[in-house]
């Protein structure tokens, strides 16, 4: 197929950095969020928003903000991408940021799109409580309860299970037990502060500018990790979904805010309009896991991890070097797009 053969390209990747749960982010909506990263990396990149064809932004938790529903539109018009291009929202729950480039390197291959703005963003903290059941008026004396959003979104309804549930059915199957768990979940901590120590992080970060006590501020820093967290500390925390589980704070990732952008380009719009990219599309050529020498999985729990690690049969000295979600934190739609951008900066 004739399409298949165009090159599919990673032109430049920005994050912000992630803010904790009601911390230093929590008023900026998750168009704010986007608005920055996508902006920083169409500067990154060198890339015209006049020449960006469409917009593919994950998102999960939409109701966290008013125009939540309209995100990648929103984001589009606010980076200066002319009105006529389409923008799309996807919601893969926590591949949403993945799948955002999935759909930009299809519309490449199809011929839709030469340069793609892609990413994904959540704020955590925005996220509302819901009243269902009173559009149409309320019953004296009936009770009506109001329903958490984030939880909810953290758990899947058909099945009636809770995302941690599977971790722990995960780490069941798997022989994973809690002093494994703690380990990992200390050694993202870790791994984390070394690299945050060595500036590892620089490269993918957009500084957001909060307004504090009437000044201007940048924040350029992870807010989420614990890098004064110890084996002794983690051995501490209660678990939260099974009365001797391996899933408890310090070995589930961070509920946090975030975004990160990613632009995708053809080779042609490379060579048309002089840009330089980070990264080539994956093609299969005879490799196996060993010839990989840097692996991100992210970290939702730790035995989740640990158990793609078993079922891979990974070096664990590949695995998040830098740290993951559970030092980071986890801003749902906005993770694959983070993993995305450290890795094409290293």
């Amino acid at each position: 197929m004739a399409s298949a053969a165009r090159g599919v390209f990673i032109v430049a990747a920005k994050r912000t950095p992630f803010g904790a749960f009601g911390g230093k982010l929590a008023d900026k909506t998750c168009v704010d969020l986007q608005e920055v990263a996508a902006k920083a990396a169409l500067a990154a990149g060198n890339v015209d928003p006049s020449i960006v064809d469409s917009a593919v932004i994950g998102n999960v938790i939409s109701a966290a903000s008013p125009d939540g529903a309209y995100v990648s539109r929103h984001v589009l018009l606010r980076c200066g991408i002319p009105i006529d291009r389409p923008a799309l929202t996807v919601n893969r729950l926590c591949g949403s940021g993945f799948q955002s480039v999935v759909n930009a390197a299809q519309e490449i291959l199809v011929g839709d799109s030469n340069v793609v703005l892609t990413g994904g963003t959540d704020n955590m903290s925005q996220a509302p409580f819901m009243a269902r059941n009173i559009r149409f008026g309320t019953r004296l004396g009936a009770d009506y309860k109001l329903e958490d959003s984030l939880w909810t979104s953290l758990t899947d309804f058909h099945c009636k299970t809770p995302m941690g549930v599977t971790a722990e059915n995960l780490a069941e199957k798997y022989g994973i037990t809690r002093d494994e768990a703690e380990a990992f979940g200390l050694a993202s901590q870790q791994n984390w502060a070394a690299a945050n120590q060595e500036g590892r992080f620089k490269a993918e970060i957009s500084p957001v500018m909060l307004k504090i006590k009437g000044k201007e501020v940048q924040f350029d820093t992870d807010e989420h990790p614990r890098p004064q967290t110890t084996k002794e500390s983690l051995a501490k925390l209660p678990s939260v979904f099974k009365k001797t589980g391996t899933v408890t704070a310090g070995t589930a990732s961070g509920i946090s805010d975030g975004a990160g952008a990613v632009i995708v380009a053809s080779e042609d719009a490379i060579k048309q309009h002089g840009l330089k990219h980070l990264l080539a599309g994956a093609q299969a050529g005879g490799k196996s896991i060993n010839d990989i020498d840097l692996i991100e999985i992210n970290e939702a729990f730790a035995p989740q991890t640990l158990a793609c690690m078993k079922e891979l049969n990974l070096d664990p000295s590949k695995v998040n070097v830098n740290g993951g979600a559970i030092a980071l934190g986890h801003p749902l739609a906005a993770s694959g797009a983070r993993i995305t951008a450290h890795l094409v900066t290293k």
